[in-house]
């Protein structure tokens, strides 16, 4: 009897320690060495894919690569160059939009979030070398003043917008000073919150965004819920978090940003799947639910840059986000650089389905954009 006494014990200490050991895991910091480790493997995959980042993209139609596919390649790119400045990966955004004559796609005077998106990079670019080559910004600038001429504002009527074309605004509202930039953007912000669609593409009550008008209610997923899609609610993430990052708190709209941003990433949480993704169907796991990269990597970013700057509870969301880039790390981010579970190009979860860890997107460009920008601030935590 004291034989198995003892026996009992030792394996209940065991399985105490293998418990705490277990939760340590999933709470403690990943390692700063080896969150640029993944982002430079598959950071090198697409480089030594893509040698000539002027060379357009042919798939079933052949596009420039200034189009926002690659655009929110190279803000993941600046993102990790500022905590880890390796001279390649600028010169690699240099060479891009050089070649591109520092110019927006389908051409300055462009309404077009899509097109405009290469234009934060520029904006970048501008800054990082002192503010001293006006040319960097000047079409890009050029295409947000001609918009802010008129009275249009409901041009941003596809979620994906915010994140494509908001931070241009803030940034060049930052740089320039003039609060017309600031303005601006929160009249277009309100009119696809509040308008577009009938009465706005945000459900306050759930905390999530519809993609656009073609899914506002009554259209319900197959198991009758709305349909929220991941990467589109990911867009708004990151378009928060950026315009966030910009305007200034006097600014009489920065804590409706600022709320919208906590709502949303409080909506996520209960959402996450047990492996860390969530499903491309946010209220629907029956509908391709499944592992997915792209929305999960955007919700990353938004975690880590609210805890990173003080805008979030670190206990509640800390676990959530390291779960998450854990995932990304285990499951995505191949040997070779590749990344697997990427959803291609569309606005709802049945596009590019089925995913798979080795199926090649119709774009390979985005998805690691949105991984970078997750690492970029996942190496920020303390």
């Amino acid at each position: 009897m004291r034989k198995l006494l003892t026996a009992s014990l030792f394996v209940m200490m065991i399985g105490g320690f293998s418990s705490c050991s277990a939760q340590k895991q999933k709470t403690s910091l990943p390692d700063k060495k080896e969150v640029l480790e993944v982002a430079e493997r598959a950071n090198r995959y697409f480089m030594n894919k893509w040698p000539d980042p002027g060379k357009e993209i042919v798939g079933k139609k052949v596009w420039p690569s200034n189009l926002w596919t690659r655009a929110v390649y190279y803000e993941g790119l600046i993102a990790l160059y500022k905590v880890d400045p390796k001279k390649e990966y600028y010169n690699y955004a240099m060479d891009w939009s050089q070649k591109h004559n520092w110019d927006l796609m389908r051409g300055t005077y462009t309404r077009n979030a899509d097109h405009q998106a290469c234009g934060q990079t520029y904006i970048d670019l501008y800054e990082i070398d002192g503010k001293k080559n006006s040319e960097r910004i000047k079409a890009v600038k050029a295409s947000i003043d001609s918009m802010i001429a008129t009275k249009q504002v409901d041009d941003w009527w596809w979620i994906d917008a915010l994140q494509m074309s908001m931070p241009i605004f803030t940034k060049l509202g930052r740089i320039t000073g003039d609060k017309k930039y600031f303005d601006r953007n929160y009249e277009m912000y309100a009119f696809t919150k509040y308008k577009h669609g009938g009465n706005g593409l945000y459900n306050a009550k759930d905390k999530l965004w519809w993609r656009d008008k073609s899914f506002v209610p009554p259209y319900k997923e197959p198991n009758g819920e709305d349909c929220y899609w991941s990467r589109g609610n990911g867009w708004v993430v990151a378009a928060l978090a950026r315009t966030l990052e910009d305007t200034p708190k006097s600014d009489p709209h920065y804590k409706e940003y600022l709320q919208d941003y906590k709502d949303l990433l409080s909506a996520l949480v209960p959402l996450q799947r047990e492996d860390g993704f969530w499903n491309v169907s946010l209220h629907d796991p029956t509908n391709f639910g499944g592992k997915e990269t792209t929305g999960t990597a955007l919700f990353v970013y938004g975690m880590a840059y609210g805890i990173n700057k003080g805008l979030i509870d670190k206990k509640t969301y800390l676990p959530v986000l390291i779960k998450a880039w854990n995932a990304i790390v285990k499951d995505s981010v191949q040997p070779n650089g590749f990344l697997g579970w990427v959803q291609g190009t569309g606005k709802e979860p049945k596009d590019g389905q089925p995913l798979a860890i080795d199926k090649v997107p119709d774009f390979e460009d985005y998805g690691l954009g949105c991984v970078l920008l997750a690492a970029s601030e996942v190496y920020k935590l303390k």
